[in-house]
């Protein structure tokens, strides 16, 4: 929504400023889980993990590496297309980029609750708080603000 007395350029460009301040906000707890993640495969105990652990671990470091790809293009674009004066063409990609990303991290994340919950636990234990990690996800992220946007 256009802010009063602003027009369409001045909105785009408040709009794409909003958007790299958010993705500043996220961006260095998926980088700090990426680091983390590339570092497990050289833990000691990483060999004694079953092959579910691994495929579960694979996944996680994959969903996060492409949430990485997702939020960072945003930047990349506006790097490289500085000064264009289609900046809403941008604005709108970056926004789809910054969705898919956060879809990739949530699927990271709740992949790594996974793990590491099925190292500690094991069996029912894991299911449940997966189960909850994944439906915080949705419900926090996606659904509550499709609700609010349907609502308007």
């Amino acid at each position: 929504m256009p802010e009063p007395g602003e027009n369409h350029e001045e909105r785009v460009n408040r709009e794409l400023i909003e958007l790299l301040n958010e993705l500043r906000v996220a961006l260095p707890g998926v980088q700090v889980l990426f680091a983390f993640l590339l570092a497990v495969p050289f833990a000691q105990r990483f060999e004694t993990i079953s092959e579910l652990q691994r495929d579960t671990y694979m996944a996680a470091l994959l969903g996060t590496m492409l949430g990485s790809v997702f939020l960072i293009a945003p930047t990349a674009h506006h790097r490289i297309r500085f000064r264009d004066p289609d900046k809403e063409s941008i604005l709108k990609l970056a926004n789809v980029f910054v969705i898919v990303g956060t879809v990739f991290v949530a699927f990271g994340m709740t992949a790594v609750v996974f793990l590491v919950t099925d190292l500690l636990f094991k069996g029912a234990f894991t299911a449940i708080v997966t189960s909850i990690t994944a439906a915080l996800f949705a419900v926090v992220w996606f659904v509550l603000p499709l609700a609010r946007r349907a609502s308007n």
